[in-house]
């Protein structure tokens, strides 16, 4: 089956990679591939990159497995047959979840860190030296307006970061939209993985309201305000930290 990308996807993805020096020369990226609609993209994306790129880089999709008898077979069979290198990484987070989580709290940090720790290693044994995640334009403005209300914090997914172990770490499709990455899978027929494997599903506690809330916010400010993602992308970029409260970065 061959694989459609629209000219918007890899035009943006472009884009962006020249914006932020995202993949370079001799790179070999350790691309995060949970199965979702996000990863799956990612994936053909740089593979469709490889092809057309000036330069030369690797990479390599790695899976987590928390552990709960997930089975990747099929997401293994679809990389096979599109020459994508790919990996999976069976761990024991789940059962370790159990101990660390107690009823009612919050879980989603707990195995957003979990399963970050283990696609670093995963990178390192390797021999990457980036590591590539999913996110989105619409996760970078949720993110935003959560620690905004939630936290307090002016805060959101940086293109680009170096780990604390050295490791960077990239996010290609950061000013793209969802729609966009739902609507390649669909096009393609691609059977994407959805939250039937988020391991919280298993857990009796309080399933996180924050991000379905925020969600619900954004897209009734762009049904008012139809250009609010173009702007938000664009002053994501355009920050006057002098005119905040933070007497450390006052213009004086």
């Amino acid at each position: 089956m061959s694989i459609k990308l629209s000219k918007k996807i890899m035009s943006k993805l472009g884009k962006t990679n020249a914006e932020f020096e995202l993949i370079e020369e001799g790179d070999k990226i350790l691309v995060g591939l949970s199965g979702g609609k996000d990863s799956l993209t990612m994936i053909h994306a740089m593979k469709e990159q490889q092809r057309r790129a000036p330069f030369k880089f690797e990479f390599i999709a790695v899976t987590i497995s928390y552990g709960m008898g997930e089975n990747y077979d099929a997401l293994h069979q679809h990389c096979e047959e599109h020459n994508i290198p790919h990996a999976t990484v069976d761990t024991k987070v789940y059962e370790l979840a159990k101990e660390k989580i107690r009823k009612n709290s919050s879980f989603c940090s707990f195995f957003s860190r979990m399963r970050r720790g283990y696609l670093y290693t995963a990178a390192l044994e390797h021999g990457c030296n980036k590591v590539a995640l999913g996110h989105h334009m619409d996760d970078a403005a949720e993110s935003f307006f959560m620690n905004f209300i939630y936290n307090g914090q002016m805060r959101s997914l940086a293109p680009k970061y170096r780990a604390e172990n050295g490791l960077i770490v990239i996010r290609p499709l950061i000013q793209m939209r969802e729609r966009q990455l739902r609507a390649f899978v669909d096009d393609n027929g691609i059977d994407a993985i959805g939250d039937e494997t988020c391991p919280a599903m298993r857990f009796d506690v309080k399933m996180p309201h924050a991000r379905e809330n925020t969600k619900k916010m954004l897209a009734s400010m762009e049904k008012e305000y139809p250009s609010l993602f173009t702007s938000m992308n664009a002053a994501f970029k355009n920050i006057s930290v002098d005119s905040f409260f933070d007497k450390e970065r006052f213009s004086i």
